[in-house]
Parts: structure tokens; sequence; C-alpha cells
């Protein structure tokens, strides 16, 4: 049989022999596993999520808890205290995960305070993100209904936002003490001017209660426990649209020890009212993060 393929292929029978004695070509599939984890090591997860599919090794290397281990943030074990309760069978669950699973789960939104916070991984920058809901906050007044209201929306993450009609003092001050990851951090506070509504399917904004942003400048204050201070200012512009107004940037360098963060944003000028102001949330995402959607306005010292 082999001389008829030699034949077929125009082949003398010593030209068959070399080729078969010639070795296969060496392709992906035959990468050992070890050397597809050090590829994994050097990219990013959702970059380890897509070559898992290129073939056995890569697949693998995939699983391996020392690669996700490499992209978890140094202090994981303490986020994932958050995750799935604080007993005995929570311990257990959390105990018997493997790295990849963590990975996953912090990934995802995880919620703490009553529900009003939560926090997940940035997957490019192994840091976290985090948002609090504006029930999370003080808000000056936000008890009197002549002054304030809670409108549901589906375009807040928590699902509702404050909503300011008229006020002499403004004054939205929240904190958070918290065991953040090493890196440099950016906070927001996201704004809307103008109330919005849904009718027939279609979005609509009014601006009839939008007043007095452009007489004084909003003030926004942060300071860490560590002694980062920033103090910045602008007026609010934009009605129609959501805003991230940029109080300032802090470093996290001990993810062992709790941060407090304190925050505020005001104007508190009563010579005038202000008015048809959304506050939905503050957010805390690793410095440099761009936002695709949404506009980001950084204020002026």
């Amino acid at each position: 049989m082999g001389a008829w393929v030699s034949v077929l292929l125009g082949m003398d029978d010593g030209a068959a022999a070399a080729a078969a004695a010639r070795p296969a070509a060496v392709g992906l599939g035959d990468l050992p596993e070890l050397c597809a984890a050090q590829v994994l090591l050097r990219l990013d997860p959702p970059e380890i999520c897509s070559l898992a599919g290129l073939n056995h090794a890569f697949r693998g290397a995939a699983g391996a808890d020392f690669v996700w281990e490499a992209k978890l943030p140094e202090n994981y074990s303490y986020l994932m205290e958050f995750v799935g309760g604080s007993g005995d069978e929570g311990r257990r669950r959390r105990r018997r995960a493997g790295k990849k699973e963590i990975y996953a789960r912090l990934a995802r939104p995880v919620p703490f305070g009553d529900g009003q916070k939560e926090f997940w991984l940035d997957k490019s920058k192994g840091m976290i993100c985090m948002a609090l809901s504006s029930k999370a906050l003080v808000i000056t007044g936000i008890d009197d209904r002549r002054y304030w209201q809670h409108m549901p929306t589906s375009e807040s993450r928590f699902q509702s936002v404050a909503y300011l009609q008229q006020i002499w003092w403004f004054e939205v001050v929240g904190e958070v003490d918290f065991c953040f990851p090493v890196g440099t951090y950016s906070l927001y506070f996201r704004v809307h001017l103008g109330k919005f509504y849904k009718r027939f399917g279609r979005r609509h904004c009014t601006s009839e209660h939008v007043h007095g942003w452009d007489k004084k400048p909003v003030r926004f204050q942060l300071s860490t426990s560590d002694g980062q201070q920033a103090l910045s200012q602008c007026y609010l512009e934009e009605p129609g649209s959501w805003v991230l107004y940029h109080a300032g940037d802090f470093v996290a360098s001990k993810p062992d020890q709790p941060m407090k963060l304190k925050f505020s944003m005001a104007q508190i000028d009563c010579t005038h009212t202000k008015g048809g102001l959304c506050i939905d949330s503050v957010l805390i995402y690793p410095k440099g993060k761009g936002f695709q959607q949404e506009r980001v306005v950084r204020s002026q010292k």
C-alpha cells in the first residue's frame, strides 16, 4: 500500500521514507500546559477567558489557581467576607472556592451596607469599583417632601434617585470605611439636571425646576483618614443627561487597613434657592478608567 501512496504522490521509495522520518509539525496544541499558563499570567482576565477555548492546554491552564490568584487583589480574602453570609456555612463555601470562582464572584456586584452600597472588581486593573446609592448619603432636608422626593427609575443601578425640587441650603455628605486594594482611585458624584420620565417607551426630560446652579459653583470635598484631601468647585451644567462630577483622587497603599473616606458636594449660599437636580450615587473607580456613555466633568481647584 505504501508503494501505491508513493506513486500517487509522485515520490520514489527513498523520498517517501524520508518524508515518513521527518517529525510532525508542532503547533499550539503541543504547548505544555505550564507554558500556556505562563502566557496567561501576562494577560488580562477577559483575554484569558478568550484563549481558554483555543485548545486543551490553554483550557487547562485557564483553570489553574495560581493564574487567577495573580489577577486577584492582595486582600481578596477580606473582600470575600462580604460574599455568602457570615455564618459557618458561608465560611465553608468561601474556603472551598477555587481562585477562578472567587474572581468570578468578585467581578459581579457585591452588596453591603444594607444593600445601599456595592463593589466589584475592575477586570483590567485588579482594583475595585464601588457605588453608593443616594439613600446611603446624608442629604440636608431629604425627609421633607417640600424639598426632596425619592424617584424610582431604571436609570439607576439602585433603581431609585433623590430628586430636589427646591431648597436654600444644598448639601450632600457621605462616608465609607473600607480596605481598598492598592492603587489610585477617583471619586465622582453622578447627577442629572432636570426631571426625567418615560412616556410610550420614549424618554422625556423637563427643566421647569432647574434653577440656581448658574449663580454659584458647587463645592466638592474629599478627605481620607490618612490625611489626603481634595477640594474643587464647578457650575452644574447640561440639563437632560447624566454627568459624573469628579470630586477628587486618593491613593490606597495599605490593603489590610481600613481607610475612611469622607466626601461632600454643597452649595450653601442662602441668597438664592436652587432646584431641579437628581442625585443618583457616588462612584469610586480606578483612576484613568474611561466612561463611554457619560460625560465626566473635572472640577476646578
